[in-house]
């Protein structure tokens, strides 16, 4: 990208869950754009698990090399205030206080790994149920809560959340997931409304299906689906999501928050 096109340059970004799919993806765009990058992940061998990269800190080296960016990893449990305390400081420490947040860390993960089984409203273990919530929306709050302080006091930022379109749609299969995600569209909405005042944008960015090597590793996918051009009924490539995030973050976005942006070729037609 071309210095006139580095609209982030000065800025800090923190991307939760940047190791590896939409995460990488987000922190690629932004370093693009001129930010420093924080990437945060759960685990250090995380990208590895399905085969799109090896570690967190070779992602951030990565990253830094592509786009001669500044950027560190951070390890922690995002269910855990003070590991997102932890986080945004090592953050704030290297690079300087977070500008844009792009919270993606998440996923319809049970307790002990995997999806959960049973995964629908009625026999899920509670033990999963806990898990998916607190997965997906407590940590949507505690990183919110951990970021928007410092926001409020310097009256400037961007949070972007990540939502799902499974928060739409009623559904017996995987229903705590998108009971998750619809509490994150709620929670990102109220937290707009509080930081209004304050020049803070807060919107969520909400896929569908998804090209990421977790998701083609995960379920069988019909091949007609794998198309890449000609129809918008099929699976996105990574960057149609990713990209949006220059949007929501960037100089375009300057008075839009509160909104829920869905990007997924038109499968929900329908108002939220």
């Amino acid at each position: 990208m071309a210095d006139s096109e580095r609209v982030l340059a000065g800025k800090t970004a923190l991307v939760t869950g940047a190791g590896r799919g939409l995460g990488r993806a987000f922190a690629e765009r932004l370093a693009a754009s001129g930010c420093a990058v924080g990437l945060h992940g759960m685990r250090e061998h995380g990208p590895a698990e399905y085969g799109e990269g090896t570690t967190l800190t070779d992602a951030a080296a990565e990253v830094a090399e592509q786009f001669g960016a500044r950027t560190v990893s951070v390890l922690g449990d995002l269910t855990v205030r003070e590991d997102v305390e932890r986080v945004v400081a090592t953050v704030a420490e290297k690079l300087g206080p977070v500008d844009i947040l792009v919270h993606n860390a998440g996923g319809d993960i049970a307790a002990a790994g995997g999806k959960p089984d049973p995964n629908d409203a009625i026999l899920v273990k509670e033990i999963d149920v806990r898990a998916v919530l607190e997965r997906n929306l407590l940590s949507t709050i505690l990183v919110c809560q951990a970021v928007a302080t410092g926001m409020q006091e310097r009256r400037l930022g961007r949070i972007i959340t990540i939502g799902s379109i499974a928060a739409f749609r009623g559904t017996g299969h995987h229903a705590i997931y998108a009971t998750s995600k619809a509490g994150v569209v709620a929670y990102t909405r109220c937290l707009a409304e509080q930081l209004r005042d304050y020049n803070v944008n807060v919107n969520c960015l909400a896929p569908g299906d998804t090209r990421t090597g977790r998701f083609l590793g995960t379920r069988e996918v019909p091949e007609e689906r794998l198309t890449t051009a000609g129809t918008l009924n099929r699976i996105a490539l990574v960057d149609e999501v990713a990209r949006v995030v220059d949007f929501f973050a960037g100089p375009l976005g300057d008075f839009v928050t509160g909104q829920v942006l869905r990007v997924d070729g038109g499968s929900q037609i329908w108002t939220a």
